[in-house]
């Protein structure tokens, strides 16, 4: 499994006007903060081809642990001036600290297909087959279930009062292919209904537009 075993997902829009402030700050300072603490692995930043919201960020860490300890609550509670000149500009921020529980496939794509919901804790055999099959099309790199814990998500720091909008997805699903057309058909409503998801799915694809290391930040 070519992601790491914990995630920070998060969706957002941008106030209009603000995307090239959003995108400066993303590349120059933000994402490279991020991934320079200790256990975090790789940062990915993606614009919407399909759905909602516009920009989709995610944080690859050696585990949910990591994204659980006090080096990352230190960075949530002590926000640059940049970041708060940032934050003010954001609009529908969905964040969600999970566990990948579930993974298939060995590398990285260019599309990343996303999908939040609600489902019963023992839909997570059906939801693995769906994924299993999901990364045995061709151009698909990789497919991942990922399980929330909403406490951490939920957790107090300067970022809460955005999150409330649009709230912390239960569950989702990460789908990456070499580009978006391999996506199409993926994870149908359908098939995600008889695997026990419940209430409605929110659905997008996004490009990755810039991506992170460790070894980019290093030294």
């Amino acid at each position: 499994m070519r992601v790491g075993g914990g995630v920070t997902a998060i969706w957002n829009d941008v106030q209009p006007g603000f995307e090239e402030a959003f995108r400066a700050w993303h590349m120059r300072e933000h994402m490279a903060e991020r991934v320079a603490i200790p256990g975090f692995r790789r940062a990915r930043r993606g614009m919407a081809l399909d759905g909602a919201p516009a920009f989709f960020t995610l944080y690859e860490a050696d585990s949910l642990e990591v994204l659980r300890g006090q080096e990352y609550r230190n960075r949530l509670d002590g926000p640059t001036d940049w970041t708060r000149r940032v934050m003010a500009g954001l609009r529908g921020v969905s964040r969600g600290l999970a566990e990948v529980i579930e993974g298939f496939g060995s590398g990285l794509g260019a599309a990343v297909l996303t999908l939040r919901f609600g489902a019963a804790a023992g839909a997570r055999d059906a939801l693995a087959a769906l994924l299993r099959e999901a990364a045995a099309r061709e151009r698909v790199a990789g497919a991942h279930l990922c399980a929330t814990d909403r406490a951490a998500s939920g957790a107090e720091s300067t970022e809460a009062r955005l999150r409330e909008a649009a709230g912390i997805p239960d569950w989702f699903i990460l789908v990456e292919a070499t580009d978006a057309a391999a996506l199409e058909g993926v994870m149908a409503g359908d098939a995600l209904r008889a695997a026990g998801v419940a209430g409605p799915v929110l659905r997008a694809t996004y490009r990755v537009e810039f991506m992170l290391g460790k070894e980019d930040v290093a030294g």
